[in-house]
This record gives structure tokens, C-alpha cells and sequence, in this order.
């Protein structure tokens, strides 16, 4: 039993550490909003999906993607537009350094990006498939459910303390600048990742005409 909790553990752990776009968001939305409480909804909405996702690929439901290649490159192709699109908005987003400002991101507008970044990256779907997928098969029963709910835990406790991080960066940083450079730094490493997804998809295309 504790072996499967570990070995879902880290695993979680170690898909979910890298820089990417759905940590980012979270992260900044940790930082401009007035408060922690006003952050929860993109904490919970990304949490949620995450556990959707990884419930998805144990019960062996999802590796339809992996089955039919043009549904992965309609994924693909949805991905790399959607991620241009938030790398133009996180490059043009100005750190807000009043409360009024700040509130604007409303918790319904928090819901639908948190939404967006989570179930429209295809490298999360995949990884979640490839990764949290596979390696669940080699349990059963118990031990299966033990390895799926330390996945589901890593993801809440990280979108939690990303939202606190976030907080904390933004009570020190009064005048908005070390935000501000965050978000260049965001929008570089989305439209990065953007391109990436864009050239594995020519390459598809490639392979299949």
C-alpha cells in the first residue's frame, strides 16, 4: 500500500514541478489578487481538472487520444492556438498594485482560464495518459486507488502553495516590477511551448501525408 502511495507520489511530483502554463497562471493569480480566499477558485478549478484528468487515464478511458492520430493532431492544433493566445495575454498584462484593479479578474473569469489551461494543453493530456496512465497498470484494486488518490494529492497541495507563493511574491513586490518580469518571462516560456507543439504537429502531419 505505502509503496503505491510513494510511487504516485513522486511520480505526480515530478510531472507537475516543471515551469509551465497552468503553474504560471496560478502562481500570478496568487500574486494580484487582493487576497488568498479571492485566489481559491483558480486553485480549486485546477485541481479539479487535474483530478479529472488523472481519473481519466487510470480508468483507461482516455488513451483514445493515443489511439486515433488525428484526434492528437486536432488536440495539438487547438493547443498551439490556445497558448499563443495566453502568451499574448500574459505578455500585454499589467500587474496591478491596487485592489480595484486586481478584482477585475473575477472568480468566474479565473474558472475559465484555469479550465482552459488545464484541459486544453495536450502535453498535460499526454503526460497524464503516458505517464500517470501506464504506470497505474501495474496495480490492481486497493493498491490501484492508493496510487490514484496520492496523484490527485500532490496536484491539490501544489496549486495551493503555487497560490501562496504567488501571494507572498506580491506583498513584497509593492511596486508591480517583479511581477511584471514574471510575466515576460510566462509569456516566453508559453509562446516556447507553443512552438514546440507547433513543430510536433507539422511533423505528424508530415508523417501521415
Amino acid at each position: 500500500m505505502w509503496e503505491a502511495i510513494a510511487h504516485g507520489f513522486a511520480l505526480a511530483l515530478g510531472l507537475i514541478l516543471p515551469l509551465g502554463v497552468q503553474n504560471v497562471f496560478v502562481f500570478n493569480q496568487g500574486a494580484l489578487q487582493p487576497t488568498l480566499w479571492r485566489a481559491l477558485p483558480v486553485v480549486i478549478t485546477a485541481a479539479l481538472c487535474d483530478t479529472a484528468l488523472i481519473l481519466l487515464a487510470v480508468l483507461g478511458v482516455s488513451l483514445v487520444v493515443l489511439t486515433f492520430a488525428w484526434l492528437k493532431m486536432i488536440l495539438f492544433a487547438i493547443g498551439v492556438c490556445f497558448l499563443a493566445y495566453m502568451g499574448f495575454m500574459t505578455w500585454r498584462s499589467r500587474p496591478a498594485v491596487d485592489k480595484e484593479a486586481a478584482e477585475r479578474f473575477t472568480p468566474k473569469r479565473q474558472i475559465m482560464f484555469a479550465a482552459s489551461v488545464s484541459l486544453l494543453n495536450p502535453h498535460a493530456i499526454l503526460d497524464t495518459i503516458g505517464v500517470i496512465g501506464t504506470s497505474s497498470l501495474q496495480y490492481t484494486g486497493t493498491l490501484k486507488w492508493a496510487f490514484s488518490l496520492s496523484c490527485i494529492l500532490v496536484s491539490w497541495l501544489w496549486f495551493l502553495a503555487l497560490a501562496i507563493a504567488g501571494r507572498t511574491a506580491g506583498k513584497l513586490d509593492t511596486s508591480g516590477r517583479l511581477l511584471r518580469g514574471l510575466n515576460i518571462v510566462s509569456a516566453l516560456i508559453i509562446w516556447a511551448i507553443a512552438l514546440y507543439m507547433a513543430i510536433s504537429l507539422i511533423r505528424d502531419f508530415q508523417s501521415l501525408s
